[in-house]
């Protein structure tokens, strides 16, 4: 309905691509019309669904003259494959940017992340030299490898330079605090949409004091990797035997995957967190932002406790929408994890956010979250999406809908089994099992 917000969730496998739709928020002069946003394209799949989620996506936008369609906002939530691997620029080509917002975190000049900046290119260095190595790694290994691929580059240089060129635009960095003047939607009206994270100051809020003493430890390892990743023939050191120099590498390899996990959750946790306040609605989107079970100062924190200790009065209300974070992961969404009844900052998070109904009455929010069910007992994380299944009201029992198909669901045995009867919200992989769409739509009243 033209009257109400849409939130459209393409189904991209492992990854986002999310298309919003808020009515009579643009205008220009006299003119009055739709605001739409884009936030992510990216997956760990194929780059097909990348491409077919864009294709759609112009069939939803209005026209900007020139055989272009209007994209009001495009929104870079952090530079993790599964959220930049579609900014090809021939998917955008017949699309008109107005804006560009990226991560703070995603700027190369921004003086206070040069210190998670170097732990990124370390990273990223680490990873492409076992990938030269071309060694059997897990699954969960492999895709954090691929976090790091050298396709990225192309996005990347896509989103700070071709794309803003070719739209006559410069990309703008956001964080938390930014004033609507600073953020630059001039356009906008009747509707505010506010960054909530990350926190302009990341070395310190999201890596903490001790940067310096963890990059120090993770170049030594880099030198190593880059001296033992032969691309074809394989030297070994004429000083140690075969044997012993396997179980050096592995230990070199062990410690540079503890980095690459550490950059990488500095990169979640840098994610842009937006808060859409519309027609007395709040929508939350939180990129692949996690939680830790408190904040701890000068240390390095989840995005979630640096939003309950900076951006409290923001965060300490009820949503009327959650893009529920990084796919479905534990990690993604505050919760109590222990279910131990205790009261933990995550679990006053969530309830906040999402609090439970009360008197057995219906709850009002919503919440998708955009998934498949791979290799990872965490991703999505059964009981996470059945806590929040008692939290939020587009919920199916997907055991009951898909009968025998949900035993096509991949780790059916481990992973859904034990929960796939109980009330979840919906998740982009099983809504296409159902019907074969897509995408799924979210839409909002006012």
């Amino acid at each position: 309905m033209a009257d109400k917000l849409l939130v459209r969730a393409y189904n991209v496998e492992v990854g986002d691509c999310l298309y919003c739709r808020i009515p009579k928020a643009h205008t220009v002069g006299n003119m009055v019309d739709d605001f739409h946003i884009l936030i992510d394209c990216g997956s760990v799949g194929g780059i097909i669904h990348l491409k077919a989620a864009i294709e759609n996506l112009q069939t939803m936008l209005p026209d900007a003259g020139n055989s272009k369609k209007r994209l009001d906002l495009l929104v870079v939530t952090h530079e993790h494959k599964d959220h930049i691997a579609g900014f090809d620029p021939e998917f955008f080509k017949r699309i008109k940017i107005e804006n560009i917002w990226m991560s703070a975190a995603m700027d190369p000049a921004h003086p206070q992340a040069s210190a998670t900046h170097q732990l990124h290119d370390m990273a990223t260095i680490a990873m492409r030299n076992i990938a030269r190595m071309n060694v059997a790694l897990s699954p969960e290994l492999q895709d954090l490898v691929a976090l790091y691929g050298i396709d990225n580059d192309g996005a990347t240089e896509a989103l700070r330079t071709t794309l803003p060129a070719a739209n006559g635009i410069a990309p703008t960095y956001v964080h938390a605090g930014m004033t609507p003047a600073e953020l630059g939607l001039s356009s906008l009206t009747g509707t505010t949409i506010k960054v909530l994270s990350p926190e302009r100051d990341i070395d310190h809020f999201y890596l903490g004091k001790d940067s310096d003493e963890i990059l120090h430890g993770f170049s030594s390892s880099i030198v190593s990797l880059r001296n033992t990743s032969k691309k074809k023939t394989e030297m070994f050191p004429a000083n140690i035997g075969k044997s012993d120099f396997r179980q050096l590498q592995s230990r070199m390899m062990s410690g540079a995957f503890a980095f690459a996990e550490l950059s990488s959750t500095v990169t979640n946790n840098t994610s842009v967190v937006l808060l859409i306040e519309w027609q007395g609605k709040r929508l939350l989107f939180v990129g692949d932002a996690e939680w830790n079970t408190t904040f701890r100062e000068a240390k390095a924190n989840g995005a979630w406790n640096v939003m309950w200790h900076q951006r409290k009065p923001e965060l300490n209300a009820a949503i009327d929408f959650l893009k529920i974070g990084h796919h479905g992961s534990e990690n993604a969404t505050p919760w109590n994890d222990q279910a131990d009844g205790q009261v933990t900052e995550p679990s006053a998070i969530l309830d906040a956010i999402l609090p439970l109904p009360a008197n057995n009455s219906r709850p009002t929010a919503k919440a998708a979250v955009s998934t498949k069910r791979k290799n990872y007992e965490t991703i999505p994380r059964s009981e996470l999406l059945k806590e929040l299944g008692r939290r939020v009201q587009n919920v199916r029992n997907y055991q009951q809908r898909l009968g025998v198909a949900a035993f096509d669901l991949p780790k059916y045995d481990e992973f859904e089994k034990n929960w796939l009867d109980a009330p979840q919200p919906w998740r982009t992989d099983c809504e296409n099992a159902l019907s074969g769409n897509d995408f799924v739509d979210i839409e909002i009243e006012s």
